[in-house]
């Protein structure tokens, strides 16, 4: 298969934890030819999304994990997969790309995530699609109804729905001094945010979970904060241990694959505290480095395996 891969610059990437790096290496293993692209290499011109791309090889050795030949043109439908794997914001730059990826899937390329899955499920606000599984959630602009739900539940973490890596997020307690210049710095009721109550289990860990088409990998990266921060993510701190599956984090795999498979979702990551999902990650879901080091699971090679399926289907 000829693969291409959106995503951020390259050189910026960091290998040994780069799960789109891993899903490189798995396709190049399989015997794939790849090519990487940015979001500025994208135009369309007559009706044709178009890239200027560059064939990309990669090894697992530090300090000289790729190579790129030089650039050429090349129509997005040209590719039998695409792998969209823009990191966050979800911008208005992040919903043209997707605006390009269509016209690509309108000529018969795969595109993973489906560009169409990708505008309609915003990685937080898709946990409201699940109530029983999630913990008390509000998402509002509204700053009285925001300091009345913290007064409700005590304490609360309040996120923007379009950051990642633990970007923007407070924990915010009822009577907090600073609850003024917190909401003010979130945008002062003009941005729409995401509060939800505080889950005190997150000090054992807010575990990854990685699926591929609705399935599971046996094991999740639990993130735990350090003493000095409630945030788990591994960008702000955090510390990772792999961990197997609880019987309650399989049954909330479950109870979200269908819904998964049915808007074409092929990986997806969940974020479970305390046996609830906080966040259903759609756009350029990690982890795989660190659960596949740990021990020998190849979700990566999984997905690929998936994707060569479903273009050899049709």
């Amino acid at each position: 298969m000829k693969i291409g891969i959106l995503m951020d610059a390259v050189e910026e990437i960091k290998p040994y934890k780069d799960s789109t790096f891993a899903m490189m290496l798995a396709a190049q293993a399989r015997g794939h030819a790849l090519y990487y692209f940015q979001q500025q290499d994208l135009w369309a011109e007559d009706g044709i999304a178009m890239t200027a791309c560059q064939a990309i090889t990669v090894s697992d050795t530090a300090g000289h994990y790729f190579a790129l030949d030089d650039a050429i043109s090349c129509p997005l439908h040209a590719f039998d997969a695409i792998l969209m794997r823009k990191d966050p914001p979800f911008d208005m730059e992040y919903i043209y790309s997707t605006y390009f990826l269509d016209m690509a899937v309108a000529q018969g390329t795969l595109v993973v995530n489906p560009p169409n899955a990708l505008r309609q499920v915003n990685e937080k606000f898709f946990i409201t699609d699940f109530p029983e599984l999630a913990p008390p959630t509000l998402i509002s602009q509204d700053i009285g109804r925001i300091k009345a739900f913290i007064s409700a539940h005590k304490q609360a973490v309040l996120k923007p729905l379009d950051g990642m890596g633990g970007k923007g997020i407070f924990k915010m307690t009822q009577g907090e001094p600073n609850t003024n210049a917190i909401l003010e710095a979130l945008g002062n009721g003009q941005q729409t945010l995401m509060i939800q109550a505080f889950l005190p289990e997150v000090c054992a860990g807010d575990k990854r979970i990685l699926l591929v088409d609705g399935e599971p990998a046996a094991h999740g990266l639990a993130r735990i904060p350090s003493d000095a921060d409630f945030r788990a993510n591994l960008a702000v701190g955090g510390r990772g241990e792999v961990q197997p599956l609880s019987a309650r984090e399989r049954a909330i795999c479950e109870a979200i694959k269908p819904r998964l498979q049915a808007l074409g979702l092929l990986f997806v990551g969940l974020d479970v505290i305390g046996g609830y999902v906080t966040e259903i990650n759609v756009t350029s879901p990690t982890c795989i480095r660190e659960i596949e080091a740990a021990t020998g699971e190849q979700i990566a090679d999984r997905l690929i395996a998936k994707i060569e399926s479903m273009v050899l289907a049709g």
